[in-house]
């Protein structure tokens, strides 16, 4: 893959993220709110032979969010399943920055630095 083709599908990613939070938001206020103060991505990954390519929600919350995300995640699966979207994970953000096998910083740093304001 080259470079364009690689931002393209990078820029589609964070489209897809902005539309799925826009959907919770107008359909699900309270949950919108909670969404507010975490991290959501698109992440894409390829499966199985021949490699199918699969696309799910990471939201990426605080520790004291986590829980409460956690609690409305049957609402945001099926919100992400309407749009194309195989699952929904939450992450603890505080966890993967901490973790010293983590090459975050390094292979995604704008994710790292997002991660940092959403772990506080």
């Amino acid at each position: 893959m080259d470079a364009t083709k690689i931002s393209i599908a990078m820029i589609a990613e964070d489209i897809l993220a902005k539309e799925f939070t826009r959907v919770v938001t107008q359909y699900y206020p309270k949950i919108g709110e909670l969404l507010d103060g975490c991290y959501v991505k698109v992440i894409t990954c390829f499966w199985g032979r021949p490699a199918r390519r699969l696309q799910y929600i990471g939201i990426y919350c605080s520790d004291d969010m986590l829980p409460h995300v956690q609690a409305h995640k049957e609402i945001l699966r099926e919100l992400a399943e309407n749009m194309g979207l195989v699952q929904v994970v939450c992450m603890n953000a505080k966890r993967l920055l901490r973790d010293p096998l983590s090459k975050l910083r390094d292979s995604d740093p704008r994710l790292w630095l997002e991660l940092q304001m959403v772990a506080r």
